[in-house]
This record gives C-alpha cells, structure tokens and sequence, in this order.
C-alpha cells in the first residue's frame, strides 16, 4: 500500500536546489514520485518544517573492529568473533547517524565486512547498506599492513590475505578478493599516515601493478579505490585507472587536473584531522602517528581547495572507524569551509558519492525508483544540522524521529 512524506523542504541534489512544499510517495521499499504537495488517500508523514534529503552515503568506512584507537596491535587481541559482534553497534550507529549507505573500503582481517554486509541484507543487523572491500591489496610491510611489531613476529595469515610483491600477486590477489565475495578492490598505492614505519607520500604498488588490478576487476564488473596520500602515487594510480582516490593528502594542482580530466572521484576525509589533534594522544594514537597527522592535515585540506577549483568529482569520505562511527555528518561543514557550497557538500555525500559507487540508480537521490531512504533536519537548510540529523528512514522504514513537528 502506497503511503507518503510530506515536507516543507526538499533537497534536489540533481538540480541542485531546494524545493518547497514536496511530497515523495512510497510504495515499499522504492519511492514512486515525488512533486508539489497534493491531497493524498492514504497514510501520511508530515516532517513539519524541516529540509528532507536523501539518505547519506560515506564512501570510506571502516565498520569492522572494536573502539577507534591508534594501537594497530590490537587488532591482535580480539577473535573474528569478537570483531564480527564489535561491528554491530558501529553499523546501527552509522545508519542512525543518517548514512544509509556506505562504502567500506578494508578491514586487517579479511572479508569480516563480506559477512557484515551479507547480515545487514539479509535483515539480521540493523546497518547500512554496503558495498565492501574484504581485504586491502598492499605491500608487504606497507600502509595496508599491520605494522610495528619486531621482525620476527609472523602476523596471522588472515591479516595478510592482500598482500602482493609483482603484477601477477596483484591479480591473483584481486580474483581472490572478488571470489570471496568483495565489490571492489582497496588499493594501498602509498605509506599511510596511521601505519608505523611507513611514508604517506612515498609510492608503495607501482603504476603497473595498479593498472593489472584496474584491468582484473573490471572482468568481473568490479572497480577500483586508491588509498593515495602521495603527489606522485595519486598520478600513478589515475593514469592506472582507478575509480577513486582517498585521502589525496599531497594533491598538487597538475594531480587535481588530471583526475578532472580522468574522471576520478576525490574521498577526502578532511575532518578526522581535527578529531586527532582534540582526542588522539587519549586514544593511543602515538608520537609518530601525532606527527603524520600533523603533517598531512592542512596540506589535505587546501589539496581538497584545488580539486573543487579544478572540476574534480567530490565524493564524500571520512575514514569512519579511526574515529567513532556516526560523527561522519561533521565532515560536511569542512566540506563548505573549503570550497563547496551546501548544496555541493549534500550533493556530495548523496548523488556525485552514489555514481562513485555505480549506484546512482537505487540510491542518492530523490526519485522514482529510488529506494526511500531519506534524512531530515529541522528548519532551512544548514549544513553544521547535518552533524546530528533528526530523521533518517532506510528502505521505507523509518529508523530514527526526533523531529518536533507542530500539530
């Protein structure tokens, strides 16, 4: 039976306007049309006053795994069981937080957000829904590595199931990956700022190696994300072919041109720095990695300026996981004091991040066909509301409502 939502405010993130006075009628899980208020014969969701948008997407999450902290060992001290049941609260947390959809680009322990994901779909866990990695492809030692232990200490081998030394590892590795259940493939192309011993802008796969995974995904309908802080491991990684870049911490304007002319998303997660330099040193988060962040923030920041500047496609990315899952809605305010406006930075993080994804026809938008995910925060459109949205409603289904509505 069809029902529907009417609100004051709507978002269109493809026109790239507010409209006023919309109704989105709901049949299940999809949305059937969406127009000027109108009488309507059947169940009805009046938000009041508040801007409707659609459902929020992060496309770099990281949702498998305990408490963020900045001590990889311990991802050594708990089971698979233990961060399979850890998982839990931060994806309703996620969800509830607005972000109805999300990324999640690699966990240390292979494929445990195969399994999240495939609990959330199948109606076990309340979640998000997702799109997984499974495991990180990297070098052996390098940013998609559990790093700072003594030499001789032999990581388990499930915390190694990526790792790969020549063209030919890249892409056994990626049909593995993808055989066991992966969307896409997480590429470790350079050093990481959180990874003990390795050097954020120095290159670690090589542009051949990149170029095999890009070519082997793509058989199999996959594609690829770069985990990329380097100046010169971004442009190896775009002229290999990547979807995506994350991170970008060292984006000079000749890298941003070319990921414009490539077509490659920009995930920026340009508010955790901030959350570091507040809370890090209490959460474990040691002198080097301090340091790193240090480094690296304000470069990213104003590399995020030129990709605005250059035409690049923005994406929206936080790194969900280093810190507490559901603070994502912060980052879009950064997004705004760094060149996009607030109808961009909504536009990001729904319809531009659902393209990255190739999900732009069930997810991002407002419209017909579209599944009914939608948020909502009180009064006009302002973009610092989005940090603790009022309403999200996933598949029809209303999750959260702490909207004052006047009767």
């Amino acid at each position: 039976m069809a029902r529907a939502v009417r609100c004051a405010r709507l978002v269109d993130v493809v026109g790239e306007q507010v409209l006023t006075d919309q109704l989105i009628v709901i049949e299940g899980d999809r949305i059937v049309s969406v127009g000027p208020d109108r009488d309507f014969d059947g169940e009805t969701l009046d938000l009041g006053d508040a801007t409707v948008a659609p459902g929020l997407i992060d496309l770099h999450t990281h949702l498998v795994g305990v408490a963020a902290c900045g001590d990889y060992a311990q991802e050594l001290k708990y089971s698979a069981a233990q961060q399979a049941f850890a998982s839990i609260p931060n994806a309703r947390d996620t969800l509830l937080a607005g972000f109805t959809t999300v990324r999640d680009v690699g966990t240390f322990r292979a494929f445990i957000d195969v399994a999240l994901r495939d609990a959330i779909d199948a109606g076990q866990v309340v979640g998000p829904r997702m799109a997984v990695a499974g495991a990180y492809v990297t070098v052996r030692g390098g940013g998609g590595m559990l790093t700072g232990f003594a030499h001789d200490v032999e990581v388990p081998p499930e915390f190694r199931f990526g790792e790969t030394r020549s063209v030919d590892d890249v892409r056994e590795r990626v049909r593995e990956i993808i055989f066991h259940g992966a969307d896409l493939i997480k590429l470790i192309a350079t050093g990481a700022v959180l990874a003990n011993g390795t050097v954020p802008g120095a290159p670690e796969l090589t542009e051949a190696q990149m170029r095999a995974a890009v070519e082997e995904a793509s058989w199999y309908g996959r594609y690829v994300a770069a985990h990329a802080h380097g100046t010169e491991g971004i442009k190896m990684a775009v002229r290999a072919g990547v979807r995506s870049i994350e991170h970008a911490c060292f984006l000079d304007d000749e890298g941003a041109e070319l990921m414009a002319a490539h077509g490659t998303y920009l995930s920026a997660d340009i508010w955790w720095a901030d959350w570091i330099r507040e809370v890090g040193p209490s959460q474990g988060y040691d002198a080097e990695q301090l340091r790193k962040n240090d480094e690296t923030a304000e470069t990213q920041r104003e590399g995020f300026r030129k990709a605005v500047r250059a035409g690049v496609k923005i994406g929206f990315g936080t790194d969900a996981g280093g810190f507490p899952h559901g603070l994502q809605g912060r980052q879009l305010a950064t997004m705004v004091e760094y060149g996009l406006s607030p109808i961009g930075a909504v536009k990001a993080a729904t319809l531009t991040s659902a393209e990255c994804m190739g999900w732009e026809d069930r997810v991002g938008s407002i419209a017909p066909g579209r599944y009914a995910d939608l948020v909502a925060v009180p009064g006009e459109l302002d973009i610092t509301k989005f940090a603790e949205v009022e309403f999200v409603m996933k598949g029809g289904e209303v999750i959260k409502n702490t909207l004052r509505v006047s009767s």
